[in-house]
């Protein structure tokens, strides 16, 4: 017959297992909190009038600091020659433009300045009539990689310059007519329209006009285009090499004589506005 199975576990084990009971809440860690800790925060009041970048003229017309960014823009478009008020001609391609805003806050998110822009709508442009070629070379990152690396072994300075309102240099070849900028009509030649004589951002040949502008310049001060790169310009000295490297409205020099590189950004300064990082 078989024999009933016996059970493996003992009165004695049943007897010592543990029952079911609340932890002893002297155990737990304590909870130290970061006023405990000193650590506060100071407390931030919401500033409920934000200033917001309008969409359209009628926005910006209602506060006078955009009027200002407006008025200074259109002045500085004047001093700088460019367009001419001219006889609406027959059969031309006639570009709108508009305005674009945008506010510019120091680190503490203050506001800085009010910046606008009158911008060309340059998707009205047609090809073979107001525009041509639009590539513009910028140099490449493993030109700057290598130029840096020697100007580092050799101990050289680095100058990074910035062109201020870049497109604006571009001189134009071609024959661009614009509507006249709204707000700014001229009021004994509202049939007028602009023939532009400098680029404006918007345009698709702008940058390849500024490009352009800058390339003869550059080769008239005694510079020579590399063959790896067409925006790297090298000069040779007796004792010194120049360097400057071009991106649109970056520009890098570096050369072994401070006085070179005086010499040129003083020359560059005279052919368009610039400062440096």
């Amino acid at each position: 017959m078989n024999e009933p199975a016996t059970s493996l576990i003992s009165p004695h084990s049943l007897e010592s297992a543990p029952t079911n009971s609340i932890p002893d809440s002297s155990l737990a860690p304590r909870v130290i909190t970061r006023l405990m800790s000193g650590i506060t925060k100071k407390k931030v009041i919401l500033n409920l009038t934000v200033v917001t970048e309008p969409y359209t003229l009628n926005q910006a017309l209602k506060d006078l600091h955009w009027i200002r960014a407006m008025d200074q823009e259109i002045a500085a478009l004047h001093h700088n020659h460019t367009w001419d008020l001219v006889a609406k001609p027959s059969d031309v391609n006639i570009i709108g433009c508009k305005w674009v805003y945008k506010l510019k806050h120091k680190p503490d998110e203050s506001i800085d300045r009010y910046k606008d822009r009158l911008v060309a709508k340059g998707y009205h442009q047609t090809l073979g009539l107001d525009y041509f070629e639009t590539f513009s070379p910028i140099v490449k990152v493993a030109t700057i990689h290598i130029i840096l690396t020697i100007a580092l072994s050799s101990k050289w300075k680095v100058r990074q310059l910035d062109v201020y309102n870049v497109f604006l240099n571009g001189e134009l070849k071609e024959q661009v007519y614009m509507s006249q900028p709204l707000g700014y009509v001229d009021t004994k030649f509202p049939t007028k329209v602009c023939r532009l004589r400098k680029a404006l951002y918007g345009l698709k040949q702008a940058p390849r006009a500024w490009f352009q502008r800058l390339n003869s310049a550059i080769l008239q001060w005694g510079f020579n285009t590399s063959r790896i790169d067409s925006s790297m310009f090298i000069s040779f000295g007796q004792s010194t090499t120049l360097i400057v490297l071009i991106y649109v409205d970056d520009i890098l020099i570096t050369d072994s004589s401070h006085i070179q590189v005086a010499s040129l950004i003083a020359k560059l300064n005279l052919y368009c506005e610039i400062w440096e990082d």
